[in-house]
């Protein structure tokens, strides 16, 4: 089969590329060189031209993306985010359904659905989009876009929503609270037991990419992805330890003074993340696709820390 990737030299690009470059024809979308597959140079946005690199293609698996930027400092954060995200999606895509594309992947977030479910039930697929930050309304708009485009061309689209995406290479918070539970310093999580948090290793995301891409049941639909193995923050740090063979050594501090000092920093986002709640149901992917995470969260920490031991 003969599919077109964007966004492969990315962190879950490069995953996807990797997978599948012996199994299918692969095309690149994109500016960085790569052995894998043709590269056609081009970026992501309202007025870029497709045309050779969807000549003959099946499927497109659209990762580029403008990602979340934590304190963007962009005078419009918004419209920046919808140049890429938005714009640029459904300008590809356009000419994806143009040109006979069959089906259109696209990688979405949950932030389409929201920024927490403290107090509330795990997300679910049939939620209504209900995105907070430009990042999520971009990516909304683009979902929005896409169905609409689905719906008068024929082309099938199918949106995948994950949570935080972790592994080997992973960048950000993620990376370094490993790498401090790796120097074992002692952390004031203990107490930060009741919150939960949907993660997904970028492992079972693949997989589930993959399924995707021929699967009769997935056309036109929208999925959430994770590990299934929900965790608090405590919890998390405790596994993070273990797959690093380190001993963890964990501080009781009230949540209460968490949300303290975060009112007097005014960072109640920060706070919120670290211990609040995002959690998403994902019986739905599981039961319309007969999949499930063939990775468990403690096989992905473990795959991911590989690179604070080496």
């Amino acid at each position: 089969m003969k599919i077109l990737i964007t966004g492969y030299s990315g962190f879950v690009g490069s995953y996807v590329a990797h997978s599948l470059h012996s199994e299918h024809e692969l095309k690149f979308l994109g500016r960085k060189p790569s052995d894998l597959a043709p590269v056609y140079k081009s970026s992501i946005d309202a007025t870029s031209e497709y045309t050779e690199a969807l000549k003959d293609v099946e499927v497109v698996i659209h990762c580029a993306a403008r990602v979340h930027v934590m304190y963007d400092k962009e005078a419009d954060p918004l419209a920046k985010f919808r140049e890429v995200n938005t714009d640029g999606t459904l300008n590809l895509a356009r000419q994806a359904a143009a040109a006979g594309v069959k089906r259109f992947i696209f990688l979405s977030s949950i932030k389409v659905n929201g920024e927490s479910t403290t107090g509330r039930k795990p997300f679910q697929s049939q939620d209504a989009a209900a995105p907070i930050d430009p990042y999520g309304i971009s990516k909304a708009e683009a979902e929005a876009g896409l169905i609409a485009l689905g719906q008068t061309t024929g082309m099938e689209v199918v949106i995948i929503r994950p949570p935080l995406v972790y592994g080997k290479g992973v960048k950000a918070n993620f990376a370094s609270l490993m790498r401090l539970v790796g120097k074992g310093f002692p952390l004031p999580f203990r107490l930060i037991h009741r919150n939960k948090r949907s993660l997904v290793s970028v492992y079972n995301l693949v997989d589930l990419i993959k399924v995707c891409i021929d699967h009769p049941n997935a056309a036109n639909q929208i999925f959430l992805v994770s590990d299934d193995h929900d965790l608090s923050t405590a919890e998390m740090v405790s596994l993070m330890a273990m797959a690093q063979g380190k001993k963890h050594v964990s501080l009781p501090v009230p949540v209460f003074l968490y949300e303290v000092v975060g009112k007097i920093l005014r960072k109640q986002d920060v706070i919120d993340r670290l211990t609040g709640s995002l959690q998403v149901d994902i019986s739905f992917t599981k039961e319309r696709l007969d999949w499930k995470p063939p990775y468990s969260i403690e096989d992905g920490f473990k795959r991911t820390s590989r690179d604070y031991l080496d």
